[in-house]
């Protein structure tokens, strides 16, 4: 007890070591998605909660200053949701490193979808919830590899403001068949509120490199400083290094008696009984996917209540 894991395997297998460590008194942090259905999500949440454990979810684009910015604005500035539209992708190069569990275990949206709507989750907290998901996809690339997968995946997520019940459209695009390009992964969002809209280009953050023997790159260094200074690893600051940094020091204040897990539930680490949601929305598109692109509807207790307790097929 007193120990930290920190999970970084096939999406399938998340929930076994994650409920295995947490019943042995561990501190957990798992990569996104933290699992794959809402059962299990549950799961996790009540065994966290038993065991008085902090269960963190690694999604990094929180501590990205541009994301982190955005979020601020549309919740402060930009007036009722309407309407957000991500992309994230993958080179198609990809699907050989991932062919062990690629489409057998899990698919794009639960690798990369995850991403922004975590986003989405994280930025309308309070404010408003998803209540539909239809989900559709591209075919083919994979296939002829020999793997039985989508290639792209789309996500189109209907979202219901709380205190009026308007409503709002997100759509969530993701890929792993996409040509090599001057990044490694294409990442970028649109969002819009009724008084304003934000666009943020995470893949392009004006730093461009070019050097003999080596393709043109735009480079971000605020995820990752991967150049070392005088021989030296200097990424410290970077935001995919401080999600493992806060993590490990809310951790650290748990365990000296300085604060309880349930502190961390404020949105300044995304934690298993904050991101209800997120899994929701993946595991109903993998149900649409499943039935032909039938919507599948989010269902709550209450009409001010935030984290789904079902999913069910929308009826016409």
């Amino acid at each position: 007890p007193g120990d930290v894991a920190v999970i970084f395997t096939p999406d399938d297998t998340h929930f076994n070591i994650a409920l295995e460590c947490i019943n042995k008194g561990m501190h957990v942090m798992v990569t996104k998605p933290i699992v794959q259905t809402l059962e299990h999500h549950k799961i996790l949440a009540e065994a966290a909660k038993k065991q008085n454990v902090l269960v963190g979810v690694e999604v990094h684009k929180r501590l990205d200053p541009f994301y982190a910015d955005a979020r601020d604005r549309a919740r402060s500035n930009l007036g009722n949701f309407q309407y957000m539209y991500a992309y994230m992708s993958q080179p198609k190069h990809q699907l050989e490193t991932f062919k062990a569990w690629a489409g057998k275990s899990s698919d794009i949206s639960y690798y990369l979808n995850s991403h922004h709507i975590d986003f989405s989750e994280w930025t309308l907290a309070g404010i408003a919830r998803p209540i539909r998901v239809t989900a559709t996809s591209s075919t083919g690339v994979a296939k002829s590899k020999g793997m039985n997968t989508e290639d792209s995946i789309t996500l189109t997520v209907q979202w219901q403001t709380l205190n009026d019940k308007t409503l709002g459209c997100g759509v969530y695009t993701s890929s792993w068949v996409a040509p090599k390009s001057d990044v490694h992964s294409q990442q970028r969002f649109f969002y819009m509120g009724t008084k304003g809209e934000i666009n943020v280009d995470q893949a392009h953050r004006g730093c461009t490199v070019s050097e003999d023997g080596k393709p043109f790159a735009s480079v971000n260094p605020l995820f990752m400083k991967y150049t070392p200074t005088n021989g030296y690893f200097s990424g410290q600051n970077g935001y995919g290094v401080r999600s493992f940094e806060n993590f490990i020091d809310a951790c650290q204040s748990i365990n000296e008696g300085k604060k309880k897990p349930d502190d961390y539930n404020d949105g300044s680490i995304a934690t298993v009984h904050t991101t209800f949601q997120g899994t929701a929305i993946l595991e109903a598109g993998r149900m649409s996917l499943d039935a032909d692109g039938q919507p599948m509807d989010l269902i709550y207790e209450g009409e001010e209540d935030v984290d789904p307790i079902e999913i069910k097929p929308h009826t016409f």
